[in-house]
């Protein structure tokens, strides 16, 4: 049987986990209704709980809703994000795994000055807690040499897919050549990435920008060659990127943790039934000043079909 990362090409759509202004409960009702919309374009598969989906403010009770009300919802596959510590993320894994998961994304503890041994050993607790495939995301901290993905690979059976987040291209070619196709290659920085992270030759990337333009994430797609088989056109991608991309990621610089936040404001704007709603603290909201700017690039969206 193909493995889940032999499939995995194009896109990740990547849905936020919509919060109540009210009290900042989960709004699952408008989880479920994103979701189901986002499912109406072909992506490859669904990250509940993920970074984007604020993994680091839920409960585990509420990351494993989150990922049951995902994967009762669409037919894509569904990956779900644990972290913070290795009791919670195995508690996380064995939940995700009975609520229907195919597949985890393992974020980075959140101690910060982690040992090698240590880091290695919290992947491999999690590794060993469900029979799910492993995909890492390297973000932050957690920054690995060809060596240690290797070692990592070798210490952890189910790892099949590797999320880079660094954005350092030098280091994750040495890193894709020295695994090969051992493991699934993924672009997970950020939309703005793209063109980066073709040249690397990656199969996926994860899309922040999915949840306001799915249109818009998928048409990359399509011209890196992701989904054709094609090289990428990166005479058609660069007007696109400098349009669209580049000035939404502009704004998610101004402030720590508007990457959730400004995708949030975007998608209230965009309207059609999708919910983005409020952050959890320690995120924080788009501040007045900056609201018009995220406006204006809406209407840009909108007015170009995307």
């Amino acid at each position: 049987m193909a493995k889940l990362r032999d499939q995995l090409r194009g896109v990740f759509g990547f849905p936020i986990t919509p919060f109540r202004a009210s009290d900042l409960s989960v709004d699952y009702a408008a989880l479920e209704k994103n979701v189901a919309l986002m499912s109406a374009h072909p992506f490859c598969a669904m990250v509940a709980a993920g970074g984007t989906g604020e993994l680091y403010s839920l409960s585990v009770e509420e990351a494993i809703e989150v990922v049951r009300v995902a994967k009762a919802t669409t037919k894509m596959p569904v990956v779900g994000g644990v972290g913070l510590n290795s009791p919670i993320a195995c508690a996380m894994a064995r939940g995700m795994e009975k609520a229907g998961a195919d597949a985890l994304l393992v974020l980075p503890p959140s101690y910060i000055n982690a040992p090698v041994n240590g880091l290695m050993q919290y992947y491999a607790d999690i590794g060993r807690a469900t029979g799910l495939p492993l995909s890492i995301y390297s973000r932050d901290w957690a920054v690995f040499s060809p060596d240690m993905v290797a070692r990592l690979a070798d210490l952890v059976p189910t790892l099949e897919i590797w999320k880079d987040g660094q954005g350092n291209a030098r280091t994750y070619q040495r890193i894709m050549a020295k695994l090969g196709d051992r493991l699934a290659w993924v672009g997970g920085l950020g939309d703005d990435c793209l063109p980066t992270y073709l040249a690397c030759g990656v199969q996926a990337f994860t899309s922040s920008i999915s949840n306001t333009s799915p249109k818009l994430a998928l048409e990359l797609a399509r011209l890196g060659g992701l989904t054709t088989g094609k090289p990428a056109d990166f005479a058609a991608i660069t007007p696109l990127m400098n349009r669209f991309v580049h000035p939404i990621y502009a704004v998610r610089e101004h402030v720590k943790g508007y990457e959730v936040s400004v995708m949030k404001y975007a998608m209230d704007l965009t309207g059609g039934g999708i919910t983005g709603g409020p952050v959890r603290p320690p995120l924080e909201d788009v501040r007045p000043e900056h609201r018009a700017t995220v406006q204006a690039i809406v209407a840009d969206y909108q007015s170009a079909g995307y």
